[in-house]
């Protein structure tokens, strides 16, 4: 796999983010920096905007207060340049059910032998050919990961629960990826309920930045994206 183009300055920042959602605050003063060969785990109960995040990092949720740097450039006018050097997978598989796997990756550059590489590293060998919408949530969900096992995979990558519905091998080969993705000086930002290990993770709880609200009201309020 080729080294990656990432630029030792290249460097995610947020500082002062308060996020909400349905004109509820999720969370304020959350402060932090991702740079080349770091990971960052996201935490937080169900309800604490996990997915808010990640979803205004890529610029898909644009109520928020705070500042969002790339490269010492804010958002919005950073957006562009984040995202030509962004790999996201959120909680949808964003997989075009009417092909097959193969042309999935295809769609995304990668050639026939590299592709059939990919999915072999996410255990869908023989299925490479088959439809999408006759595979399971489960393989959909690793078609959608193979893209992380691609060459000349972008630099940052952003991932809301990239271990759910995976098996033990799944999990293993996805965080040695991971791991070497990191060695290369990427950059990873991600969700996950499930430990997950690789040297230097830093985590963040979003729950230790909730934003207070009026009795019973956050025990009503269910976030079903996060």
């Amino acid at each position: 796999m080729m080294a990656l183009q990432a630029s030792p300055s290249q460097l995610l920042r947020v500082r002062q983010l308060s996020c909400e959602r349905d004109g509820r605050v999720l969370f304020a003063g959350l402060d932090f920096d991702l740079g080349p060969g770091q990971a960052l785990q996201i935490e937080g109960a169900n309800g604490a905007g996990k997915t808010t995040l990640l979803r205004t990092l890529i610029g898909s949720a644009g109520d928020f207060d705070g500042e969002i740097l790339w490269n010492g450039r804010a958002f919005p006018a950073a957006l562009p340049e984040l995202r030509a050097h962004l790999l996201y997978i959120g909680h949808g598989a964003g997989v075009r059910r009417g092909l097959t796997p193969l042309e999935n990756l295809a769609w995304y550059g990668a050639a026939r032998d590299e592709a059939l590489r990919a999915l072999e590293q996410v255990d869908l060998f023989g299925f490479e050919d088959s439809l999408c919408q006759q595979l399971s949530a489960g393989q959909n969900r690793r078609v959608a990961l193979a893209r992380l096992f691609l060459a000349g995979a972008p630099p940052l990558w952003i991932l809301d629960e990239p271990l759910a519905a995976l098996d033990i091998a799944g999990v293993s080969g996805l965080q040695g990826q991971m791991a070497c993705h990191l060695s290369r000086g990427g950059s990873i930002l991600f969700t996950s309920h499930q430990p997950v290990a690789l040297a230097g993770l830093r985590t963040l709880n979003l729950s230790e930045f909730a934003s207070p609200e009026p009795a019973g009201f956050a025990e009503e309020t269910i976030d079903v994206l996060a």
